[in-house]
């Protein structure tokens, strides 16, 4: 008989480490943040390529949520390009 495991969030179960998790929680959010800015903006992929600075091939990995594409440095540079400072907080675990 097998034991299941389970984890708080489905970054924990898919990184190898705690530092991995954190770093794909971070990514996760800060992609889903700039998506939104996009749809609220209500830009095509091209014109929101223009604003952010990347190809419009980025945009729709961005927008598909392919987290492994972007690092944290990324994904800062489009949100400081579409006029937005990004804030990092530090919680106790």
């Amino acid at each position: 008989m097998s034991k299941t495991k389970t984890f708080d969030s489905v970054w924990d179960a898919i990184a190898d480490t705690p530092e991995q998790a954190a770093n794909l929680r971070a990514r996760a959010e800060l992609m889903q943040q700039i998506a939104a800015i996009i749809a609220e903006a209500n830009w095509t992929q091209a014109e929101a390529a223009t604003r952010c600075g990347v190809t419009q091939p980025r945009i729709n990995d961005l927008l598909r949520g392919r987290v492994s594409r972007f690092s944290l440095d990324a994904l800062v540079n489009i949100a400081t390009a579409l006029g937005r400072r990004v804030h990092v907080e530090v919680d106790a675990a």
